[in-house]
């Protein structure tokens, strides 16, 4: 199925192109999120009737996150959990509660621009967080994981 894309797609062209793909993928993801619309006449001629305003649209949601880039820059998060002696913590830090300290911060994030291709964390210690912000523009961020002892008493 050809589509006309509105907006850049990673692995699959810049805003404007024509592309080929898969019918279900078209109608499951690209369509439903405004993304691309099917690449008929009708269409085209609507594309181009609104091309500088997409354009305008692109570059701003650009600058927006080389903002936030920029915000996040040499950022350092502490975050604190529940753990053992050995240092492996009960439970684990996922994308979800580095998002809310990040958003703590006063910097919007979401929890699905959060990169952590390892899972979450499951050990103290200090880790790079990728953070992906647009198709073109990729921060990372200091993530500090301190334990807080739980101690047991055994009887």
């Amino acid at each position: 199925m050809e589509v006309i894309l509105l907006e850049k797609i990673e692995n699959l062209g810049d805003l404007g192109t024509l592309a080929t793909v898969k019918a279900g993928y078209a109608r499951n993801f690209l369509f439903p999120k405004g993304k691309a619309k099917p690449a008929t006449p009708e269409n085209l001629k609507e594309f181009e009737a609104r091309r500088a305003e997409l354009e305008a649209a692109a570059a701003k949601a650009l600058a927006d996150a080389e903002a936030r880039r920029d915000q996040l820059q040499d950022m350092v998060l502490t975050i604190t959990a529940n753990s053992g002696q050995e240092g492996k913590l009960f439970g684990s830090v996922s994308n979800a509660e580095v998002a809310e300290t990040i958003c703590a911060t006063g910097i919007n994030v979401e929890r699905s621009e959060i990169r952590m291709p390892d899972g979450p964390i499951r050990m103290i210690g200090e880790y790079e967080i990728g953070v992906h912000l647009h198709t073109d523009v990729d921060a990372v961020v200091k993530v500090i994981i301190e334990g807080e002892d739980v101690v047991t008493e055994a009887e």
